[in-house]
């Protein structure tokens, strides 16, 4: 894999799973990264039926469940995105969350395009 990433993912999160398995036989990142990608894509559909019935607690729980593992692989966008929308839900700020979901779902994309164009690159 190499050090190269796009601009949703930040390079020194992605250098730092890189160190927890230098040589690679572990296989950690692209593990890590497949394990990434299929839990967006759980939870990309459960994000969207929430929003679709005003579901608080799963929009909630989908924030919670992405904010630290997407910064752990470097999309810290998507992961301040997924803290502002659930410190909205605690605070019951439901009418201020429509901007940041929206937002939240973009980068979802555009981080889900950028992982996977760095798995076909190992």
């Amino acid at each position: 894999m190499t050090l190269e990433t796009t601009a949703s993912l930040d390079a020194d999160s992605l250098q730092r799973l890189r160190d927890l398995d230098p040589s690679g036989s572990g296989r950690l990142v692209e593990r890590v990264l497949g394990a990434f990608t299929a839990s967006i894509e759980r939870l990309e559909p459960q994000l969207v039926a929430a929003r679709a019935k005003a579901d608080m607690r799963t929009i909630s729980h989908v924030a919670h469940t992405l904010k630290s593992s997407s910064a752990s692989v470097g999309a810290l966008e998507l992961s301040k995105l997924c803290a502002e929308i659930e410190e909205g839900v605690r605070a019951e700020a439901f009418t201020r969350l429509e901007e940041p979901l929206d937002a939240m779902q973009r980068e979802l994309h555009g981080v889900l395009r950028a992982v996977r164009s760095l798995r076909s690159a190992t």
